[in-house]
């Protein structure tokens, strides 16, 4: 009825299908290329801020586009900033950058940025570049690492990343994997004194490979052919817009002008390639996000119920605890007793 008020959050009545490609399957079938690049050793109180990205991609990766960077958490604590947004991230940690946005980091204490150009000799480095930078108080060490790939997924206009998210492996094998890996990483780098040589570029790829499949494992995304979606004419403007705007009142006739396509042609679209209608795959969205920003930063719930797109905080609660038995407050303290 013209006038009505359109429900956003609406589904078709049609039953979503079983997809095809799973997302593991698809995440190991990226083509990477990176290696872990520097050490750095950090004493309270300590806090830096990092190269613009067009300086680091010419130091790191000359030629090439997309650059995901990643700082492991060894040992300490530290924050990361890329957009005002502040994420912790502790002991066994890893924080990725996607984008390789600019960035701030440091420590528990305050501590005034400090250019890491100032901290860091320019290349090319005869040795393992190690930073030890901070006022002699508690420590943290970082290793940090770089990755080049030209698939959509790291395409910024999609935005199927936030600019920087922080990934805590669970217990078990992946986990044990994880910390492994950092452990070799540093061993590595404090025996060879080449900084080509310091690790084997086999660390840093599948790294990153089970860190994001550990970040997309709670999303609408998990058993999907979502990199698939990614290279999709008609999905992939729907994604881009979804992802990139998730606070807007959207409903499947706006996302299908998006992509130019009539409302029922997306809908078929998303449930054969994603599997799930697409205000289903928006909502759980949103909740992914959501659980990325209590997890690891310390905005307020209001404030965040409106950045991933729900009117108010109430409303926001009410479909947090649908999903987690749990009001949004709670849910994130009880993350963070969690050892």
């Amino acid at each position: 009825m013209k006038g009505q008020p359109v429900d956003h959050d609406r589904e078709p009545a049609a039953p979503d299908r079983e997809p095809a490609v799973t997302l593991d399957s698809a995440l190991n079938g990226l083509r990477l290329r990176g290696a872990i690049f520097l050490r750095g050793e950090y004493s309270e109180a300590w806090a830096y801020e990092s190269l613009p990205p067009n300086d680091v991609a010419a130091i790191l990766a000359p030629g090439e586009h997309q650059l995901v960077l990643f700082h492991v958490v060894a040992s300490g604590r530290c924050w990361i900033e890329t957009d005002g947004d502040r994420h912790w991230a502790q002991a066994g940690d890893v924080i990725v950058l996607p984008y390789n946005d600019r960035h701030r980091m440091g420590g528990s204490a305050d501590a005034a940025l400090v250019p890491i150009s100032t901290l860091l000799s320019p290349p090319p480095w005869a040795r393992f570049p190690v930073i030890r930078h901070g006022d002699g108080g508690e420590r943290t060490e970082l290793v940090c690492g770089y990755l080049s790939c030209d698939d959509p997924l790291f395409d910024r206009r999609l935005s199927a990343f936030p600019p920087v998210f922080v990934v805590s492996p669970p217990p078990g094998p992946a986990g044990d994997w994880v910390r492994a890996s950092i452990a070799y990483a540093l061993e590595q780098s404090e025996r060879v004194p080449s900084a080509a040589a310091a690790t084997p570029t086999a660390i840093p790829e599948l790294l990153l490979i089970e860190v994001l499949k550990l970040y997309l494992s709670h999303a609408a995304v998990s058993t999907s052919g979502w990199l698939q979606a990614l290279r999709d004419p008609v999905l992939a403007p729907v994604l881009a817009a979804m992802h990139g705007s998730p606070e807007r009142r959207w409903s499947v006739d706006t996302l299908a002008r998006e992509a130019h396509v009539s409302a029922s042609l997306l809908d078929e679209r998303f449930r054969e390639a994603l599997g799930v209608a697409p205000i289903r795959y928006l909502r759980a969205w949103r909740m992914h996000l959501a659980e990325g920003l209590l997890r690891t930063s310390d905005i307020a719930v209001g404030a965040l119920a409106h950045r991933v797109g729900y009117e108010s905080e109430e409303a926001f609660s009410r479909a947090f605890k649908r999903a987690h038995a749990s009001a949004p407050g709670a849910w994130r303290s009880e993350g963070r007793r969690r050892p």
